[in-house]
């Protein structure tokens, strides 16, 4: 048998959850034709044979997170070609390698016969599994990594009520989870005052606008930061990450070199990639990239927040609901005037105060001029 293993679904990703399998095992299949569609962090990527063959063996069913590198299907080559053991889908490798492993079963002075392979062995010894209590779904009753995750599994299964987090909302909570260890977060808050805009204003194209004023003003909001090395590396380009909610989870799609986009152009790409989320047909380039973010959470509610910055970027700027409040005017007279509120978290590792504050106000002189 031959065992094509989940190939790199893009930039490093550690591992992706079965979405949906087109095949079952004593399928024969050609190569190139679609196997499975793999969730990565943010996108449904399908997965091509790597060559014509029967199916033998699935690794996991939908909802089974498979690492980078670890077996996902079984094949039955009908011809098996040298060369197939290194396609840029993923590597293959054979394996016929099994190991006996004798346990003493109970209090009895029987020795049991355990099949399985070295690797296998030693990962239910990490996960504390009592290899003779599984039953092994292999070919001639061998324990597959999959039964040990299994049994793992079950010895762990979740309190009553809660659901495991999955997909979209699982990469959230890495994303989150990697920021809180790595970035040393401060936020300040301040609004604008557009009064003076037309009502016919496209209120994300012109905090687009703003933001790459603000990266003209200070570039250094415009970076990624190296943990390891203590390093920044600011961009001339603006990959703007635009926050987008669903059902599933949180979508940070990018708009490209935001600073060389028309008016239109921002407002197609935006009307895109909203319809893409919905469908869950996003293109995983357009999910990679991102220099610097923007939320716009005020459109359901809340006027300030503490965004959270996902590393390596070093800046995040969020949107509160706009609503009108007393300002003093130039004669001293109060008035009611629009306003918009503005959250920027930035990591203090590698952006200044004085950086920060002077990017939040180019943006703010940005948004209160009356024309673009």
């Amino acid at each position: 048998m031959t065992i094509f293993k989940l190939p790199d679904l893009g930039e490093g990703l550690p591992d992706a959850e079965i979405h949906e399998w087109f095949v079952k095992e004593g399928d024969s299949i050609k190569a190139d034709a679609p196997l499975v569609s793999m969730e990565t962090a943010k996108a449904v990527v399908d997965v091509p044979a790597p060559h014509d063959g029967i199916i033998t063996k699935l690794y996991g069913k939908p909802g089974d997170v498979i690492k980078t590198g670890d077996p996902l299907v079984g094949f039955e080559s009908v011809e098996a070609k040298a060369a197939d053991k290194g396609t840029v889908v993923g590597n293959l490798e054979e394996s016929h390698e099994v190991s006996e492993d004798l346990f003493t079963v109970g209090a009895t002075v029987g020795r049991a016969r355990i099949l399985t392979t070295p690797a296998v062995r030693l990962l239910a010894k990490k996960q504390g599994v009592d290899l003779s209590t599984i039953k092994g779904t292999g070919e001639h009753g061998l324990i597959t990594r999959q039964d040990v995750e299994a049994a793992h599994l079950h010895q762990n299964t979740l309190p009553e009520g809660y659901e495991a987090l999955k997909g979209v909302r699982r990469a959230m909570l890495n994303s989150m989870v990697q920021s809180h260890l790595d970035i040393v977060p401060v936020s300040i808050y301040d609004e604008a005052n557009i009064e003076a805009w037309d009502t016919e204003e496209d209120i994300t194209v012109r905090l687009i606008q703003a933001i790459v004023a603000g990266c003209k003003q200070e570039p250094a909001l415009n970076a990624w930061f190296d943990t390891h090395f203590s390093a920044r590396k600011c961009f001339k380009e603006i990959n703007l990450g635009i926050a987008m909610d669903s059902d599933e989870g949180l979508f940070v799609p990018v708009i490209h070199d935001a600073g060389q986009c028309s008016n239109k152009m921002l407002r197609d790409k935006i009307e895109q990639y909203k319809q893409e989320v919905k469908s869950r047909q996003i293109a995983p380039e357009n999910l990679k990239g991102t220099t610097i973010t923007l939320s716009n959470f005020g459109k359901f509610a809340g006027r300030f927040a503490s965004p959270i910055i996902v590393p390596p970027q070093v800046a995040i700027i969020a949107v509160g609901k706009l609503y009108q409040g007393a300002i003093v005017d130039k004669t001293g007279q109060i008035a009611a005037h629009r306003l918009i509120p503005l959250s920027l978290t930035f990591d203090h590792r590698a952006i200044t105060g004085g950086e920060a504050t002077r990017f939040l106000g180019a943006m703010i002189a940005s948004l209160e001029k009356s024309t673009v």
